[in-house]
């Protein structure tokens, strides 16, 4: 992809000479397809400080880190109705400054998390993203808030420009960070036998109440990292699998979903192969594979040990075959043979089709996070959470990193599946069954 940054013009205002354009690929122009108002497509990350920033200076940093990022800087080109393709421009600095200072006021968290659930970006104004600076009178520190419109950006994308943010606030450099951990010189794990064309198990519904607002909710937690033994044939990332679908299978046998006992459950997992330094390339990067267990797998009281070894030969098994980001059939929708409104509307009805096939939940694990965010005088993070949207007719994700030793979950779902009560009990649920995949209970 093209990574051209153009000069601004004097002033400011927009760049001189004609953006470079880049067709949408296939990631951000099925995203953009399905976009719709009543569930933003938004990725929502948080980033705990302990001291607080200082205004300016992160102002600068940040507006630093995306001249050092510039495919983070673009936005929608305007297009006809006979039009084959989306294109981003790429702009030479923001069309808006992104970096904004609520007031400093009880209740300010809470409220800059329902806005990224509920507001994304604007794609039209470059960087389709905002960062809130969230402070409260009785919290110490502060929060750094992002809010990201998933047509555009993932969460590791924009955890490198927060990253380089830092790098450029401290006046620190960051340590090379290691490349993504991958089984090496193995013989390739089979795949699993859970059957391609089985309709899987969905999220059974729970109390949303009787006239359930829609959009998106959200529950935080920290947990412990669940230990493993040295050379445990299991990574943290088939523990964190293993409690998902165990999670999900209890919960469905609870709410007497018909079907709880015979349907396998497969759950969405991003693979994400970039490099993390300074070079990572920043949009839409990850690939989604599908992990398959069956119904007698996750039924209740299942062998947890032979859980997690049968898991991680799927997951390497997984990570280890090529594929398109989103599979070969998404590719075939992209192709610009119709005008893009026909495109469109073809993908929607797709969708929606294939809305009782979709996978049961996703399981998005960014891992440790491989930067220090070191913000100098203001700390270091000594948390970040993540969340990844949870459209119907999934429903519900889990989303999970780790900083400082402790794991940082984020469950959010969609307000017309679940209530807050429900997301609750989701909680205390996997909280169990992860604690069950610890090498202390295996």
């Amino acid at each position: 992809m093209a990574t051209t940054q153009h000069q601004r013009a004097p002033g400011g205002g927009q760049p001189s000479g004609q953006p470079v354009r880049v067709p949408f690929p296939v990631v951000d122009e099925v995203a953009r397809h399905c976009a719709q108002d009543a569930e933003p497509s938004t990725v929502h990350i948080e980033i705990h400080l302990p001291g607080r920033v200082d205004e300016e200076r992160l102002r600068s940093a940040f507006a630093a880190s995306l001249a050092r990022h510039p495919r983070a800087l673009m936005r929608e080109r305007p297009r006809g109705p006979l039009a084959r393709r989306y294109e981003w421009e790429l702009t030479g600095g923001p069309d808006t400054d992104p970096v904004s200072f609520p007031p400093c006021a009880p209740g300010a968290l809470e409220r800059a998390r329902a806005g990224a659930l509920d507001r994304a970006p604007a794609l039209t104004a470059s960087p389709p993203l905002r960062l809130d600076v969230v402070r409260e009178p009785d919290r110490e520190g502060c929060v750094l808030l992002f809010t990201v419109h998933h047509t555009a950006l993932d969460g590791p994308a924009c955890m490198r420009l927060a990253a380089t943010a830092a790098e450029i606030y401290s006046g620190s450099p960051i340590p090379p960070s290691p490349a993504p951990a991958r089984p090496a010189g193995a013989a390739l794990p089979r795949q699993s036998r859970t059957p391609a064309l089985a309709r899987p198990a969905q999220v059974a519904p729970g109390s949303p109440g009787p006239a359930p607002v829609p959009g998106n909710a959200l529950l935080l937690a920290e947990l412990p990292v669940p230990r493993r033994e040295s050379g445990a044939p299991y990574t943290v990332n088939d523990q964190l699998m293993v409690a998902t679908a165990l999670t999900v299978a209890d919960w469905n046998r609870a709410q007497g979903a018909p079907g709880a006992d015979r349907r396998p459950l497969r759950i969405t997992m991003p693979v994400d192969d970039r490099p993390r330094g300074p070079e990572m390339p920043i949009g839409n990067g990850t690939r989604l594979v599908e992990v398959g267990f069956t119904a007698a797998e996750v039924a209740a009281g299942a062998d947890v040990a032979a859980l997690l070894r049968t898991t991680a030969e799927r997951t390497r098994a997984l990570k280890a075959q090529p594929r398109p980001q989103l599979g070969h059939g998404a590719g075939l929708l992209t192709v610009p043979l119709l005008p893009v409104a026909a495109r469109a509307a073809l993908t929607r009805g797709l969708r929606v089709a294939a809305g009782p096939w979709t996978s049961t939940t996703l399981l998005s694990n960014i891992g440790r996070i491989p930067y220090p965010l070191d913000f100098g005088e203001a700390g270091r993070a000594t948390a970040v959470w993540f969340s990844a949207p949870a459209r119907m007719p999934r429903g519900l994700t889990f989303t999970t990193a780790s900083t400082g030793g402790r794991l940082h979950l984020a469950l959010r779902w969609s307000r017309t599946l679940l209530g807050e009560g429900d997301g609750a009990r989701l909680l205390d649920l996997f909280t169990r069954h992860l604690a069950a995949t610890s090498s202390e209970a295996v």
